[in-house]
């Protein structure tokens, strides 16, 4: 199973930008799709964005639609989220995921991978 860790999380003021990155351990990380989750204190886990196992495709949360943009370098077994126009809302851990199904925004249960999160806050 791919261990992952992320990375690059910190404090910024709103209106900001932030990039967050993920490392895959393993040899097998092109299998799979890759995603960005959130969760912000006292509330339900959000998807966020979610790249295809080639990287030209994406899916992005209504929430950050527009501001975000996800990659991979499947060379690297990396996956990163740069965050522009960060709003205080944006606040929270986000979770890097591995899975073997692209719908993870309407299916997470189907997650296989969770890294252990790293914390970004936005201050206004």
């Amino acid at each position: 199973q791919v261990q992952l860790v992320e990375s690059g999380g910190g404090e910024v003021q709103a209106g900001g930008s932030l990039r967050l990155s993920c490392t895959a351990s393993g040899s097998s990380f092109s299998t799979y799709y890759m995603s960005w989750f959130r969760q912000a204190p006292g509330k339900e886990r959000e998807f966020v964005a979610v790249i295809s196992r080639s990287g030209d495709t994406a899916h992005y949360g209504d929430s950050v639609q527009g501001r975000v943009t996800i990659s991979r370098d499947n060379t690297k077994n990396t996956v990163n989220l740069q965050m522009n126009t960060l709003k205080p809302e944006d606040t929270g851990v986000y979770y890097c995921a591995a899975s073997y199904d692209y719908g993870v925004a309407v299916r997470p249960s189907k997650v296989v991978s969770w890294g252990q999160g790293t914390q970004v806050t936005v201050s206004s």
